[in-house]
């Protein structure tokens, strides 16, 4: 078993809220803990806490309480961080919601977690308000945070007068938010995470991670998926830096809101990465104030992280975690110049971990053999909400959480993620489950069978979406007909790319698609 280079941690079996702004020093009460990089407002820490108890006195005095469930469907603007930790403050459930999903989407995810209340922002008013009709969320508890009529506003709230009660329940066992992910197979299902697993994994990032209170950290990565809800709303506010929130990504207003707040510390998944490396428009920008980036969300290759490094004058550093995890894992320190770029790091504090042999289950210790890495720590998920089976199949009896992804460590004690067991799609940072997209084009009438891996898009280098199809005899599908359907019902992000016709899908004899296959037959045909 693999062991943190660092000390453990000690965790204090507190609330999320208690953890990050019990302790607010007198000094810190004026500092800015949110500035908006579209309008330049700030809330500084004094105020956020204030907001927070406000929202939460309001919430609680309109029925909610311990154990609720609300929906969060809000892009990263200074309001989230309110009503998130206002949720949280009451002992009631955040389940986040991806900005980009459909009314369909929203839905389901609604249902699954048991929501009876939903927070969003009027652009996003349409979706959000067909998702709840359907889910019976009625209008008074669809709360648009900047307003719209016959719905109640964040301005409501905060100005409602009300107190915030003092509320009871465990730390170690009460959950605070309902993070949804694919985990290492199938569709997405519910992250049962408590307020002990996201302050320990505040805790077990501090050393690694090192965030500085005179830090200005531009918040691009969305609040709703697990790194930005770690590493952003809660380390860094933590430290007490100053978060620079953009609603979303956008490579001249990102850049512009770097120039313009002086930003130093950005969080960033490999397009990003890849951007800075290579766009030419980054040259126009002085955004010589950033010292450190910090890519993670999804495999970043050394050379570009470290042509992005030399090109803005900045240390480039690699995490490594999943939703399950609440996220990190992995980091490479800052002072750890031996670690290469395209490594995921060390092991944090508290963290054990193994490698397994995907084809014979053995356990060994070996540097550079490759092997299923399964990790243990108090910032392992409970479990998957509703799903024992799913949460057999990924944690062991022993706590360890199977993640699915095949890792190397190193002599220098780091460790490098080769390859993944799981058959996940990641695009952009994005987790799309093959298993969801199968389904869907399954329902299409002229769909006989389907199989969809990632394959490598050679403009972008980035992994999309392909589907291998089986049409109806005499149908007259056509690639652009299936692309369209898919996009017509999912995400943006999750759209098909690639589409290619086949006679029949590679499937073993339990009926099991050979995905392996697909995959050789692809790289057999780029190799052409």
């Amino acid at each position: 078993m693999y062991r943190s280079p660092y000390p453990d941690v000690d965790i204090p079996n507190v609330s999320v809220t208690e953890f990050l702004f019990s302790s607010i020093a007198p000094e810190d009460m004026d500092r800015p803990a949110l500035i908006d990089s579209v309008s330049g407002a700030a809330t500084s820490y004094g105020q956020l806490a204030g907001q927070i108890e406000a929202f939460a006195g309001a919430l609680a005095a309109r029925g909610a309480g311990v154990g609720t469930v609300i929906g969060l469907l809000c892009p990263n603007v200074p309001a989230f961080a309110t009503v998130f930790h206002g949720v949280l403050r009451i002992g009631a459930v955040v389940t986040t919601l991806n900005s980009l999903y459909t009314p369909g989407e929203i839905e389901k995810q609604l249902s699954d977690a048991g929501a009876e209340w939903l927070i969003t922002v009027s652009p996003l008013l349409p979706q959000a308000k067909a998702a709840a009709a359907a889910v019976g969320i009625p209008d008074e508890r669809l709360i648009v945070l900047d307003g719209a009529d016959g719905h109640p506003s964040l301005r409501d709230f905060l100005t409602a007068g009300e107190t915030a009660p003092e509320v009871s329940f465990d730390p170690a066992t009460h959950l605070a938010v309902l993070p949804y992910s694919s985990g290492t197979t199938g569709v997405p299902k519910g992250v049962m995470l408590t307020h002990r697993n996201l302050v320990a994994n505040v805790l077990q990032s501090v050393p690694v991670v090192k965030v500085q209170p005179e830090d200005r950290v531009l918040a691009v990565l969305p609040f709703f998926h697990i790194y930005g809800m770690t590493v952003l709303l809660n380390l860094a506010l933590r430290n007490r830096a100053t978060l620079v929130t953009m609603p979303k990504f956008d490579l001249v207003a990102f850049l512009t809101a770097v120039q313009d707040h002086r930003c130093t510390f950005l969080f960033v998944a490999p397009p990003i990465a890849v951007a800075l490396a290579k766009h030419p428009v980054v040259d126009d920008f002085d955004i010589s104030s950033v010292h450190t980036l910090f890519s993670g969300a999804a495999p970043l290759d050394g050379e570009t992280g470290e042509a992005a490094s030399r090109r803005i004058h900045a240390r480039m550093l690699q995490g490594y975690g999943m939703t399950e995890l609440s996220p990190v894992a992995h980091a490479i320190p800052d002072d750890r110049s031996d670690i290469s770029v395209s490594s995921i790091g060390v092991l944090v504090p508290n963290q054990d971990a193994k490698l397994v042999d995907v084809e014979t289950g053995e356990e060994f210790m070996e540097d550079e053999r490759p092997g299923e890495l399964w990790v243990r720590g108090p910032n392992v998920m409970t479990g998957y909400l509703g799903r024992p089976d799913a949460t057999a199949e990924t944690l062991d009896a022993d706590g360890f959480l199977h993640t699915g992804d095949v890792a190397v460590h190193h002599a220098n004690g780091s460790f490098s993620i080769v390859d993944r067991v799981k058959e996940l799609i990641k695009y952009k940072g994005y987790q799309i489950a093959p298993a969801e997209l199968e389904a869907l084009l399954l329902s299409h009438p002229k769909v006989m069978d389907v199989a969809c891996i990632g394959v490598q898009d050679k403009e972008s280098g980035e992994e999309v979406p392909k589907a291998f199809v089986v049409a109806a005899p005499d149908s007259g599908l056509d690639a652009e007909s299936v692309m369209t359907f898919v996009a017509e019902n999912v995400a943006p992000y999750k759209k098909v790319r690639r589409v290619e016709f086949v006679d029949a899908i590679p499937k073993s004899s339990s009926g099991k698609i050979m995905r392996r296959d697909l995959r050789a037959r692809e790289a057999a045909a780029a190799a052409l």
